[in-house]
Formats: structure tokens, sequence, C-alpha cells
């Protein structure tokens, strides 16, 4: 497994795995009010702050782990980089235009603050799965 491989991997899990953390907390403190009305501004900045720490932690400890790997990058790893890149950015797209369509209608600003953050992880996750399947099956020649 290359470097980049293990990048994808931890970039794929530290998302997920923080975006499941701010989903249960926030729903730990409905009480029975609607959802909008959970306090949801203080979880979703710890929980981002904590996915940064996390991969950056991750990386740093892949490193240590197995300080001799190569972390050359060659043409294929930059192949699978851009087509990852440009699978997750279409997320980014989609999140921000639905933001702005809900502050168009006035929504509530829970929704419009948590559809960005949904569609950041989307972004993450599905890059880097992209990139996880394609180091796995080969690059697509079109």
């Amino acid at each position: 497994m290359t470097h980049e491989e293990k990048r994808a991997w931890i970039m794929l899990v530290v998302s997920v795995v923080g975006y499941a953390v701010y989903a249960a907390v926030v729903l730990s403190r409905v009480d029975g009010a609607p959802l909008s009305a959970t306090p949801y501004a203080g979880i979703l900045l710890w929980t981002v702050g904590g996915a940064i720490v996390a991969n950056i932690v991750a990386e740093t400890a892949m490193g240590v782990v197995n300080p001799r790997a190569s972390r050359v990058k060659d043409d294929r790893d930059r192949q699978i980089g851009r087509l990852g890149d440009h699978v997750g950015q279409a997320f980014v797209v989609i999140g921000a235009v639905s933001a702005m369509l809900m502050a168009l209608a006035e929504w509530d600003w829970f929704w419009i603050a948590n559809v960005i953050y949904l569609c950041f992880v989307l972004s993450a996750a599905v890059g880097s799965l992209t990139k996880v399947i394609v180091y796995r099956t080969g690059v697509p020649q079109w």
C-alpha cells in the first residue's frame, strides 16, 4: 500500500467518524424540541477541529511507524489524486448551491450550516473512497 493510499484511508475514516460523532452528539441534545432548536455550533466547531487534529496525528503516526516508506509521488499517484479531488469537489459545489438556495428561502441557520458540513464530509469521504478504489482497481483509461 502506497503512502498516498494510506493517506486516503486516513481521510476517509477520520471524516466519517468525525461526522458520526457530531451527529450523535447533536441528536442526543434534542430533548423533545425541534431539531433546528438544538445547540450545534460548538460541537460542529469541535468536531471539525478534532478531525483536523486527528488527521494530522494519524498521518504523523503513519510516518513514525514506517519512516523508510517512500513519499515520492509518481504519475499514477498524481492521476489518482486528481480524480479523487474532482469527484469530491462536486459535493462542495452541491453544498454551496444548496446553502445558497436555503439562505434565499430564509431557512434556519441550523439547516444551512448542517448541509454545508455534510457536503464537506461527503467531499472528503467520497473523494478518498474514489482514491482507495482506484488504487485497488487501477486508473480508468477513458
